[in-house]
């Protein structure tokens, strides 16, 4: 456990120097296993250090943008080398900091690791198009160029993975950044921003800026020298920050909360569905934007799988992430965990039963950390607030429906759409509920988590505004990073009308 006296201080980097906060503040991170543990003393930034970031970036970007793209990827080949090398030294602290299981750790790296391999390549196949002209000796093509300083902010449920999604594909295509990670995570932030500082990344072009997201954040993304924002996460959050770039003509894509659904139906694989339930409703916590938060269960099959799915869920060991056994960590704070502890009075005064769970578990060596017993819910009605609300904990609400139609119903039945899943061995049933599910992700007799890299990640209604794609694959990050810019070349030597001549 770190004392004062050893523990490491971590400082902004702002034009490729680490530096301290302008007025010298610092916070301190703890482990959410045990707040007795300071993972790190952070740099506290203040209006004047943003200024500087941006400052640097904006000088930055007249340069970066013409470095060819194939270098600019060689630089992140450098950085997922790095990443491969440090992945247990990375995955450890991740676990440390926000407290996932050491298994998750790990594949939070693994995640940072892929997007890197994933846009270094894309450094050479930044392609456009090159279409003939109605015109004869007239070339036609469009391709892409970077729109200049972008403001990342990101959350700490994914503290090495969600920047990596932000940054790489932000770098790669020429833009330069600003990042503000989560307050909670802050030290995942700064070695991974390390990692690209010693990768080669030339001064300013990714600048760290730490502190808390109502003051330094909110200053951030209104900045006048920012040209885009990537946000990910509240609702609440996401909206100001969308109709503030949208008052002022900033590209944005706000990625925001989920109230996921699984669906399984009477004819499905009972046994595939509760490892995909457990798996969607307590891994990470519930502290996913994609969590399973509602099942909803064929009333055929309903209290059978209740039985069977209190059984497995007593069976889950909470602990500390780092410790060998322990199925389900910590919630990241206090403040999640009296969150989370609310939404449970709110279930049982609607008139849900809580059939599980639903405590603050802080005894033995549970006493220091912000533990929460997984909790389960039944007969719960969709207009009930657990069942609309996101609540980001281990709390499942489930839910019965007569039929699919009813099933499809409730799952859409709310404001946000971002994951949903059904399980069900009828391949036309499962086809329809492609079409049906009103969500960015739908997966088929799999949990409501598991995207990977090289598609897309969203959602639709209030899981998502602006560019609602902008984590992975080709045409969802970098349509986000890049414009299109078309060039018409005519060499035919005389005037040439189009659609006239």
């Amino acid at each position: 456990m770190a004392t004062l006296a050893t523990m490491e201080t971590y400082r902004n980097y702002i034009d490729g120097r680490w530096v301290d906060a302008e007025g010298g503040e610092v916070f301190e991170s703890t482990n959410p296993a045990d707040r007795r543990d300071i993972v790190g003393v952070v740099a506290k930034s203040s209006k004047e250090d943003v200024d500087r970031a941006v400052e640097a970036a904006r000088a930055a970007y007249n340069t970066w943008r013409l470095v060819p793209a194939p270098k600019r990827g060689e630089i992140l080949f450098r950085a997922a080398e790095a990443l491969v090398k440090h992945k247990q030294r990375l995955g450890e602290l991740v676990t440390r900091e926000m407290g996932k299981v050491i298994a998750e750790g790990l594949g939070d790296v693994q995640e940072a690791i892929d997007m890197a391999y994933y846009m270094a390549g894309e450094g050479r196949r930044l392609a456009g198009e090159t279409v003939p002209s109605e015109l004869p000796d007239k070339d036609a093509k469009s391709f892409r160029v970077p729109i200049g300083v972008f403001a990342l902010v990101t959350p700490w449920n994914f503290p090495t993975a969600i920047p990596a999604w932000k940054i790489f594909p932000a770098i790669m295509a020429g833009n330069t950044v600003v990042f503000k990670p989560s307050s909670l995570t802050a030290v995942c932030a700064t070695e991974l921003v390390r990692i690209l500082a010693d990768s080669g990344l030339p001064k300013g072009v990714v600048n760290l800026v730490n502190g808390p997201g109502g003051e330094v954040g909110e200053y951030l993304v209104s900045h006048p020298g920012i040209d885009g924002v990537s946000f990910t996460g509240s609702s609440a959050v996401g909206m100001k920050v969308a109709r503030n770039c949208s008052l002022h003509g900033k590209e944005f894509s706000c990625e925001m909360g989920g109230k996921n659904a699984i669906i399984v139906m009477d004819d499905a694989d009972i046994g595939l569905a509760l490892s995909g339930v457990l798996w969607g409703a307590f891994g990470t916590t519930g502290q996913r934007c994609t969590a399973a938060s509602r099942l909803i269960l064929h009333r055929d099959i309903h209290d059978g799988f209740v039985d069977r799915l209190v059984t497995m869920t007593k069976a889950l060991k909470l602990g500390d992430g780092l410790k060998a056994g322990t199925d389900v960590g910590p919630l990241v704070s206090d403040e999640q965990l009296r969150k989370v502890q609310h939404y449970v009075q709110i279930g049982k005064s609607d008139g849900a039963t809580l059939l599980l769970g639903g405590q603050h578990a802080n005894h033995g060596d549970l006493a220091y950390g912000n533990f929460m017993e997984m909790t389960i819910f039944v007969d719960v009605r969709p207009a009930m607030r657990i069942a609309q609300e996101e609540i980001f904990g281990p709390v499942l609400s489930v839910l019965k429906a007569r039929d699919f139609d009813d099933a499809i119903a409730i799952a859409n039945g709310v404001n946000y759409g971002l994951s949903a899943s059904i399980y069900t061995r009828d391949v036309n049933m499962s086809a329809q509920a492609e079409k049906e599910l009103d969500t960015g992700i739908v997966y088929i007799n799999a949990s409501t988590i598991g995207a990977e890299i090289q598609l897309p990640f969203g959602g639709m209604k209030r899981s998502g505004y602006g560019n609602k794609k902008d984590a992975g694959g080709r045409g969802g990050a970098l349509d986000l990073y890049t414009r299109w810019k078309v060039v018409y070349r005519d060499y035919s030597g005389r005037l040439q009308r189009a659609q006239i001549d």
